[in-house]
């Protein structure tokens, strides 16, 4: 039996071998006798287990050896406070505005530091990226912060800006909550890169952090301990009880995608899917994506119904037709399809289809 196609934004939906794995696991993991959530974080089965995941990660994504993977909690909101309370060192941070999750990002840190707006695109209704080219960057900032996939609007960076050749020396950070591992990453033009995993890489409880090692060690005072990137680094993410289950999870989802091909494979297979989609939905006269083509996000699809009224039968038939969670951010309304990695093509195929025949039932 087909289970259904679940569209959600996070947390999202996990390839269905995952799912299969940790269940044959539950009660005993590799002849230990315990389940991976009554083991010890210091014990011999686990530290096994984030170890794998750790290098399994830093493999997929091709971090270098110079930059420090740290496994923590909070999700990407904590991350919000964190990475000022880590990088900003008091001194001003410029950030890039281009929607919801990156105006969270800005308020947040405005209680441990001044922020530089750079550049926005809030005035289009977050619908464009941008040009780097007319960012106001602030000559002395600690840091340059931009979220590089907007969830809820569904604008994205296809290419990270170079800081250097706009002439500004400070380090970028990247929310890359909805992105990470759907493509490759260009290490050399980030300092520190943050998401939550339940998007593209386990369920929730468990934030990566991937940092560059010269950018430990500058914490505020006020920082808590947890929190503090250096104190988290040099104990292995082990300072305080880490979120084991969801650990053992990203790692199990590590695995799944390195047996796919590994991030090249899966960006391949990822524009194949934002492609069907957004072709479905421009070949349409009841759908409407309001997003500039050249920054249409491949993980976030938000459309609308040029007839609102419908909005319900939509949500209703999809549902009827195996097609979960499809109904837009409360903030934007619409619908909203989340294409992460775990989604398979036939899921994008079996919306599109549903898609077309709600049209032609409607017309």
């Amino acid at each position: 039996m087909q289970r259904p196609y679940n569209f959600s934004a996070g947390p999202a939906t996990i390839a269905p071998e995952v799912l299969q794995q940790a269940a044959s696991e539950m009660l005993d993991w590799h002849g230990s006798g315990m389940g991976v959530m009554e083991m010890s974080h210091r014990g011999k089965e686990f530290i096994s287990i984030y170890e794998q995941a750790q290098a399994d990660l830093r493999e997929l994504l091709a971090v270098p050896e110079n930059f420090r993977i740290l496994f923590m909690q909070g999700g990407g909101l904590a991350e919000n406070a964190i990475v000022p309370l880590n990088l900003s060192r008091g001194g001003p941070v410029d950030f890039v505005l281009t929607g919801t999750w990156s105006q969270k990002s800005i308020k947040e840190a405005r209680k441990y530091c001044p922020v530089n707006v750079a550049a926005t695109d809030e005035a289009q209704g977050f619908t464009h990226l941008p040009d780097p080219a007319g960012w106001t960057l602030s000559p002395d900032a600690s840091y340059v912060h931009l979220c590089s996939n907007e969830t809820i609007h569904g604008v994205e960076f296809h290419e990270l800006p170079d800081l250097k050749a706009l002439g500004s020396r400070a380090p970028l950070v990247i929310d890359f909550s909805s992105q990470v591992a759907s493509r490759p990453v260009d290490w050399s033009r980030v300092g520190l890169a943050f998401g939550g995993a339940q998007k593209n890489i386990g369920p929730a409880g468990l934030t990566l952090v991937v940092v560059r090692e010269d950018l430990l060690g500058h914490a505020l005072p006020a920082c808590p301990s947890a929190f503090d990137y250096k104190i988290v680094a040099d104990n292995d993410s082990m300072f305080n009880t880490p979120p084991t289950y969801a650990i053992y999870l990203a790692g199990l989802i590590f695995q799944w995608q390195k047996k796919q091909g590994g991030v090249q494979a899966i960006e391949a297979r990822n524009i194949a899917k934002a492609k069907l989609l957004y072709e479905a939905i421009d070949q349409s006269q009841l759908y409407v994506n309001r997003v500039a083509k050249d920054c249409r996000s491949r993980m976030n699809v938000p459309f609308f119904l040029r007839d609102e009224s419908r909005n319900e039968a939509f949500l209703a038939g999809a549902r009827a037709n195996g097609l979960l969670q499809l109904k837009g951010h409360k903030s934007v309304g619409g619908m909203r399809a989340s294409l992460y990695n775990a989604m398979p093509l036939e899921g994008v195929q079996a919306l599109v289809s549903y898609m077309r025949e709600f049209e032609r039932t409607q017309s």
